[in-house]
C-alpha cells in the first residue's frame, strides 16, 4: 500500500508533504499540477497526511471513492502497475 494525493492539491502544490517525508518520495514537475508519491518509495509513514493543508493526501485504501482515479494516475505518473 502507498499513500495517494487527490484532487484538493490540484493547482495548490504546497510543500509541506515534501518537507516532512522522510524518504523523499514526493515529486512534482514545474509543469504538473499537483504532486505525487511514488508507490515503490513510500515507506507508509503517514508523516505526509496531516500536514497537508487542503487534505488531499490519503491511504490508498482510504482513498475517497470520488478521487479514485487518482490512484491510478499516481501509479502511472511513475510508470508503476497497481
Amino acid at each position: 500500500m502507498t499513500y495517494i494525493i487527490a484532487e484538493p492539491c490540484v493547482d495548490v502544490k504546497d510543500a509541506a508533504c515534501v518537507d516532512v517525508c522522510p524518504v523523499d518520495c514526493i515529486y512534482t514537475e514545474d509543469s504538473d499540477n499537483m504532486y505525487f508519491i511514488h508507490p515503490d518509495e513510500c515507506i507508509d509513514c503517514a508523516a505526509c497526511e496531516p500536514v497537508c493543508p487542503v487534505v488531499a493526501i490519503f491511504a490508498e485504501d482510504d482513498t475517497p471513492e470520488e478521487w479514485d482515479g487518482y490512484i491510478k494516475l499516481n501509479y502511472s505518473y511513475f510508470g508503476v502497475s497497481q
